[in-house]
């Protein structure tokens, strides 16, 4: 590798001690504009290569942050960015789907084996096959393979490995990656073609996934399907917010031109002079391109044996996943003598490493806030195998099992699957940490008391905590059966900022504002809102269970309407009076009332109950006798005249069931206008009868039910 200091740009104030006091932008003309921000380019593309490639940075992540952020101010005030500039890693325009690309050459798969024999076996057939031979060891990446091309040193295109033969074009999404440079450094060849793993750091992996289950989204299983997922992702944005990271290993092709390189999988650099694996792995980083500073030169299988050996004694303390090593035989010519099969390199072997046991160690402990504000501890995990399945983190249950084991970060921990679905820790097998991990006295979320309830944690935020909120959206829009509101979409507009207080924010967006929304048109936020309209006025019941009060779920909550009639008189009622409805316990009971006793839910549910929004909740009238007695019934889409709270209500006073879904139990599907196809498909499924609401007003009157009374 060059002397990192020799090859810095001369005279450039921003390679060392830079001052970050800049004139301002209005300040400057455009040519001015312009050739500070070409001098900035070149110091932040030389930071880059000190800080990934050399491992040597010159300045902190503040100074350079502050440069990152003067050259896209410039770049966006006067119109001076360039293709190849720093700040193209933020992400293009989403795309439609990833195309298709043929790969410059072959890439082929590695035979493999965790048998000792198997590897002392590829030795001696290559030494049958071309004589004496050395060989290139290195780590076996647990990643994703892509191929990366440049011309005349320019970053071009990438691609996934695919089949071998093509791949999906991931060019967008590889620009993103901080390690990938845009423009070579010192003298590459005219046409270069090289071959790399993009992975994710394993403390980046873990303090991803501890965000994601803070704010209730599901871990990811490991950090290769992690990288998987974002390297595919349709909008860059997205990959360029996540952790990525690569390592570069072989030379697939380099020439003077892409017609000068002949298409072979063995050839790699030979057309441009580089006759060995290990002149390729010297010269990459001196090209800026990021190498794994473990691999190495052997000569023997003894040699081979004692670095997978060594290597897989020290692979729990490395910060990149991998499973194996990686044998190449060094002498480019030997490997096009050695040639290839229609899937593998002839010479190159895979050493794996055993699959690691159920034993692993516990990373970190975060706290999951659910719907109705329960804590839940998670252990998260380096990734280990259990029953088949890759498990990377694992329910604790509750403080008191957490300091009965003494769980702590840092400990190695059995895991196991309840059922062989959930993973949990079992037991502790080695303790490495001091004490246990202590419970937090407030919500990670929010910042509310975290409240006891026995073993169980909860936090007092209700409806006003943002882990709250998302699980507020979706719970609401499901119970009330409002379609159109999944999971996804309740992040959305949470995440957009258009529930920004509570889910009473739901009623104040117009069509326009839903429709901006990624996936969504106008249609399909006409439909939201008609569907919004359609749930006013819900049965008291549905109401309450609507709100997600702690325990209480939509039967205790039709008894408890049942019992007191109008949303007032719940409101009203007494911790005593709530133990008084058959079904409702202590417990029950001191959740209702805390939850209607905080300010801030109160604050949402008068929200609701204005009549722009969801509007005061049906009362529960006593009944007008069984003529529907055992029918179910759903309702979608909207019915002229008639709130979709309004008929449950009707059904119900006449003892039939109104339910949210559909299933083999519902006797029939009442489709009014705009309905949600979701239902119909599931009423296809279930051959559930559809009726149109004149047939359901016909059906009441077959059964002597007056709709008007």
């Amino acid at each position: 590798m060059p002397d990192a200091e020799e090859d810095a740009p001369e005279d450039n104030p921003y390679v060392r001690d830079p001052d970050t006091d800049f004139v301002p932008a209005a300040d400057l003309d455009a040519e001015a504009a312009a050739a500070e921000a070409e001098r900035l380019r070149e110091a932040i593309r030389y930071h880059d290569y000190r800080y990934y490639v050399a491992n040597d940075p010159v300045i902190g992540d503040r100074a350079y942050d502050a440069l990152f952020s003067r050259l896209q101010e410039l770049e966006d005030a006067f119109d001076v960015a360039t293709e190849d500039s720093p700040t193209r890693r933020v992400g293009g325009e989403p795309l439609d789907e990833l195309d298709s690309v043929d790969h410059v050459a072959p890439l082929l798969s590695i035979d493999s084996s965790g048998d000792e024999a198997d590897v002392r076996d590829f030795v001696a057939r290559v030494e049958r096959e071309v004589g004496d031979a050395r060989f290139v060891c290195e780590p076996k990446f647990d990643g994703l393979s892509v191929e990366v091309v440049y011309e005349d040193g320019e970053y071009v295109r990438a691609a996934t490995r695919g089949d071998g033969e093509t791949g999906e074009d991931v060019t967008e999404n590889v620009r993103t990656i901080e390690s990938v440079p845009q423009r070579l450094r010192g003298d590459p060849p005219a046409f270069l073609v090289v071959r790399g793993e993009v992975y994710i750091p394993r403390d980046a992996f873990q303090a991803y996934n501890a965000e994601r289950v803070e704010r209730g989204d599901d871990a990811f299983a490991n950090p290769r399907n992690a990288a998987a997922g974002t390297l595919r992702q349709l909008d860059p944005s997205v990959t360029a917010e996540r952790p990525l990271d690569c390592f570069f290993y072989d030379v697939l092709a380099a020439g003077e031109s892409r017609d000068a390189v002949e298409p072979d999988a063995s050839r790699g650099g030979l057309d441009a002079g580089i006759d060995t694996h290990w002149a390729e792995h010297e010269a990459l980083p001196t090209w800026g391109l990021k190498v794994n500073d473990r691999a190495e030169r052997v000569e023997t299988a003894d040699e081979i044996v004692a670095y997978r050996n060594d290597l897989g004694a020290e692979r729990e303390d490395l910060n990149y996943e991998i499973d194996g090593v990686v044998v190449k035989v060094d002498d480019r010519r030997q490997c096009v003598e050695l040639g290839v099969t229609a899937r593998h390199y002839r010479w190159a072997y895979a050493y794996k490493f055993p699959a690691r046991s159920e034993v692993t160690t516990i990373s970190d402990v975060v706290v999951q806030v659910g719907r109705t504000g329960r804590l839940t501890p998670v252990a998260l995990l380096e990734p280990v195998e259990v029953g088949g399945v890759t498990v990377s983190r694992a329910s604790l249950h509750n403080p008191e099992e957490i300091a009965e084991m003494g769980v702590g970060v840092g400990d190695e921990v059995r895991v196991q699957r309840a059922g062989d679905v959930i993973p949990y820790v079992e037991e502790v097998v080695a303790s490495h940490s001091e004490g246990h991990f202590e419970f937090p006295d407030a919500c990670p979320r929010c910042g509310s008391d975290v409240e006891f309830d026995g073993p169980m944690a909860y936090c007092t935020g209700g409806l006003a905590c943002p882990a709250q909120l998302v699980r507020s959206v979706g719970y609401f829009a499901s119970v009330l059966d409002v379609e159109g509101i999944g999971e996804q979409a309740a992040e959305q507009f949470v995440d957009s900022g258009l529930v920004e207080h509570d889910v009473a924010d739901l009623y104040d967006r117009s069509v326009d504002e839903i429709a901006e929304l990624e996936g969504w048109g106008e249609t399909s936020a006409q439909n939201l809102k008609a569907e919004l309209d359609a749930a006013r006025h819900p049965p008291l019941g549905k109401f309450l269970a609507s709100i997600g009060i702690p325990e209480v779920g939509p039967t205790v909550a039709r008894d408890v309407a049942a019992e007191f009639g109008t949303l007032d008189a719940v409101l009203d009622a007494s911790e005593a009076d709530f133990r008084a409805v058959d079904g409702v316990g202590d417990v029950v009971a001191r959740h209702l009332r805390e939850f209607l006793d905080n300010d801030r839910n109160r604050r949402v549910i008068e929200r609701l109950r204005d009549e722009s929004r969801l509007g005061e909740p049906e009362p529960v009238e006593s009944t007008d006798g069984d003529a529907l007695d055992g029918l179910t019934f759903v309702f979608t889409g909207s019915v002229e005249d008639w709130t979709r709270g309004d008929l449950q209500a009707l059904v119900g006073r006449h003892g039939a069931n109104a339910t949210s879904s559909v299933s083999g139990n519902t006797d029939y599907l009442v489709v009014g206008a705009n309905p949600g196809q979701s239902k119909r498909e599931d009423a296809d499924a279930n051959d559930v009868p559809q009726i149109s609401p004149a047939e359901f007003f016909e059906l009441l009157a077959e059964r002597g039910v007056d709709p008007t009374r």
